[in-house]
């Protein structure tokens, strides 16, 4: 039984749209490899058909990995999204209490994390402490340099 997970249409569609690239593209050229391989000879001592074996089996594996997550997802808009505490889609700004630097992410999905795009995984340290927080309250962060405090400044969309 999986999870149902929720995601921004633009996450969901990217993740088809690998999905889809494997399975024609993936799975075509994984097949190519595998009969160039075999077509050099004997097949107990080609390393060469083993790498490509071993590389087909990993594309299965991702494919099956994306078919699951993509068969259990669900699209969240953000006339869903609940402004009033920390949740998917809510874009929050934050103090950090030691050094009182501020900065704003966006919550997504794990699959949808990109720190460059200021974008955070709800299931990340960081995440999880924010999660559920409102304005003006204080999140306390499990990281690996010890424990941070952030001070919720606003939350938006």
């Amino acid at each position: 039984m999986s999870k149902v997970s929720y995601y921004t249409e633009e996450g969901l569609q990217k993740m088809k749209d690998e999905l889809h690239e494997l399975k024609t593209k993936g799975r075509s050229q994984a097949s190519a490899d595998i009969a160039e391989a075999r077509d050099k000879g004997d097949l107990s001592e080609n390393a060469e058909y083993d790498a490509a074996k071993d590389a087909q089996g990993l594309l299965e594996m991702k494919i099956a990995k994306l078919e699951n997550i993509v068969g259990n997802a669900r699209i969240i808009r953000e006339s869903d999204v609940d402004t009033s505490k920390v949740g998917l889609l809510t874009k929050v700004k934050i103090k950090n209490k030691k050094n009182g630097m501020e900065v704003t992410y966006t919550m997504v999905s794990e699959e949808e994390a990109n720190l460059k795009e200021g974008r955070i995984s709800i299931k990340s340290p960081l995440g999880m402490g924010l999660m559920g927080k409102k304005i003006g309250e204080l999140a306390l962060v499990e990281a690996p340099v010890g424990k941070m405090e952030f001070e919720i400044l606003d939350i938006s969309l």
